[in-house]
């Protein structure tokens, strides 16, 4: 791992500053008396749903943007792959600087949201349902428009993005012992563990995945045991579909994060969002 390609203390404060120009709404902690009674813990569930776009991505998308613009003003336009939220979050922090997106996303995405990609007004290109079909694409747009490409987790600016929600959650709940993340790519667990645990190092931070990540063998072992070419889960958690980690991320990861993993059926995830919705009015997807 290059150490100069992972984000610094200072740099997720620069981040947070970054969405705070723009007026990125802090979002808002909630707690439930019935599942601290049912877990036997005190739990606060930080809302990234009410996040614009609906998800946390926005965060890193725009740092990576804003710094971008910064080092070159004249950039043409930017281009990614996702399976929904990151192209939303792209395509949203495109906008917001004038610039041209294109997304490049799976044929099996859901409708709702390739028409939130459109909607924030980002070009659709469809790919094979396959990571090496999705990047392939995606450099294929950059070199033939001379696009920047903002990846959806393994890139520094958008990992201190992400790693403003710890900024903001140790805030408001100071004395956490742990934060429970879920996982995709790393981009998200990486910005939240580099920042606590700098500012707290006793506190714990655990992976959330769906069956067959493989990611607590490949923790214990600090080795890249995932099968080649990367390959997506058969999982109905679309945003966190991907089996292997980033290249940046997995180190961080393995520095970090706690070894032991919480794996979650579809099942469990299914219950859990009707759970929320029934019993705390919140609408969330199965990645949260």
């Amino acid at each position: 791992m290059d150490e100069k390609e992972v984000p610094s203390l200072a740099e997720i404060h620069i981040a947070a500053s970054h969405l705070r120009s723009i007026s990125l709404p802090i979002t808002p902690i909630l707690t439930s008396t019935l599942l601290n009674t049912l877990t036997g813990r005190n739990i606060y569930l930080k809302c990234e749903n009410f996040q614009r776009t609906g998800s946390f991505k926005s965060r890193g998308a725009l740092n990576a943007v804003l710094n971008a613009m910064k080092i070159d003003p004249n950039l043409k336009g930017f281009v990614t792959h996702s399976s929904g939220n990151h192209g939303q979050a792209l395509s949203y922090a495109a906008s917001i600087v004038k610039r041209p997106c294109v997304v490049v996303v799976p044929r099996d995405t859901p409708k709702n949201k390739t028409d939130a990609i459109e909607h924030y007004g980002a070009e659709l290109v469809m790919c094979d349902p396959t990571p090496v079909s999705r990047i392939s694409t995606c450099l294929r747009i950059s070199q033939e428009r001379d696009y920047l490409i903002i990846p959806p987790y393994d890139h520094p600016d958008v990992i201190a993005g992400q790693g403003t929600i710890a900024v903001e959650l140790l805030e408001q709940v100071p004395n956490l012992d742990a934060i429970l993340v879920p996982v995709s790519g790393g981009g998200l667990i990486s910005g939240i563990a580099l920042y606590a645990k700098r500012i707290n190092p006793h506190i714990r931070i655990y992976a959330c995945v769906p069956e067959g990540k493989m990611l607590e063998e490949c923790l214990k072992a600090e080795k890249r045991l995932w099968p080649e070419p990367p390959q997506f889960l058969k999982t109905k958690c679309e945003a966190c579909r991907l089996q292997q980690c980033g290249t940046l991320t997995f180190p961080i990861m393995c520095s970090l994060i706690e070894k032991q993993v919480f794996t979650i059926s579809d099942k469990l995830m299914i219950d859990a969002t009707r759970f929320a919705f029934e019993r705390l009015k919140l609408v969330i997807e199965l990645a949260a």
